[in-house]
């Protein structure tokens, strides 16, 4: 368990990308990491406007949840590849099973080869079974991310996206990829961690209807808040106007790209509070603002003794 709260600027946000996709960037303890390996006109600039915000010219980390286009486009992995060199690249689990995939699976390969010829330290790791099976137990109230699937690798593609908890800086973010399986929903309902600590969701599958994101699944894990990336005009409506409702009925505020991009930022002493700003399309004028209290900081901000007994209830002492 965290000997305590910890004082770190956080950075999230997530880019209006002016087509279909996703993008999002967290910043924490000073790495960078870039969700989804997508970047267009549009988004390029607000990019490395949030890096510079961030005091980094390149990123740490490229984060792939999915070999589909929507997350992970050749034309946007060569940009990132050739000027933000990441020094650690998480690919999916499963192969790809497209022509972009496969081609972007092979850039991947081409770039860790070459910079490692050049005496560069490059990482690739395909986030499957196998390597979750050699991760340790994740701590509560901890500030190291979790990844929670694939456990398996199931049949449709989707199924298979990376989820991983982003925990690292003051406030969390949850990752789903394109999961749809209720399965994994259940998973995710039984996990503690989750229950007690999620404060920004990622809609599964860019908000779509499909059975994933129910009542009882936003019921347990209670973000603080919800973003999905969309664009204005998405032939899915996404997201649909079911999931809307959800949101609505459990009153979890949702933010989403279609207006523009979504930047979230730790205040004051970076330890609880952060700012969430919807800009208006393609500029810096503001469309909204919130403000929250991270959920782990309320817990980390208790004694010892009450922090104990919300982990183990009923806990008597040794005997």
């Amino acid at each position: 368990m965290s000997n305590g709260i910890r004082p770190v600027i956080t950075r999230f946000r997530g880019y209006q990308l002016g087509s279909a996709g996703s993008s999002f960037s967290y910043f924490a303890n000073g790495n960078f990491t870039l969700i989804e390996a997508r970047a267009t006109d549009t988004s390029k600039p607000q990019l490395l406007a949030e890096l510079k915000a961030c005091g980094k010219t390149t990123i740490n980390t490229l984060h792939i949840t999915s070999w589909d286009k929507d997350h992970c486009s050749v034309p946007g992995l060569e940009w990132i590849l050739k000027g933000l060199l990441p020094s650690r690249i998480e690919v999916p689990g499963y192969l790809p099973y497209t022509e972009s995939g496969k081609t972007c699976a092979a850039m991947i390969r081409e770039y860790r080869n070459r910079w490692i010829a050049q005496g560069h330290t490059v990482t690739t790791q395909a986030i499957d079974p196998p390597y979750l099976e050699t991760l340790g137990s994740a701590e509560p109230l901890g500030y190291k991310e979790i990844l929670y699937h694939p456990k398996i690798l199931r049949e449709k593609a989707n199924d298979n996206s990376t989820i991983k908890f982003f925990r690292t800086g003051a406030f969390n973010v949850l990752s789903l990829g394109d999961v749809e399986h209720p399965d994994i929903a259940a998973l995710l309902k039984r996990c503690k961690t989750l229950c007690r600590e999620v404060d920004v969701m990622i809609l599964a599958h860019h908000g779509a209807d499909n059975g994933f994101t129910t009542k009882r699944l936003l019921s347990e894990l209670s973000p603080t808040l919800a973003i999905c990336s969309s664009n204005y005009d998405n032939k899915f409506v996404h997201p649909r106007q079911e999931i809307r409702d959800l949101l609505y009925q459990q009153e979890i505020p949702l933010f989403t790209t279609k207006t523009g991009d979504v930047v979230i930022q730790s205040i004051g002493g970076h330890t609880m509070d952060y700012h969430v700003t919807n800009l208006c399309s393609d500029s810096t004028k503001i469309s909204s603002t919130n403000q929250f209290r991270s959920r782990k900081s309320k817990l980390l901000l208790m004694n010892t003794d009450t922090i104990r007994n919300v982990l183990h209830p009923g806990f008597k002492g040794l005997r």
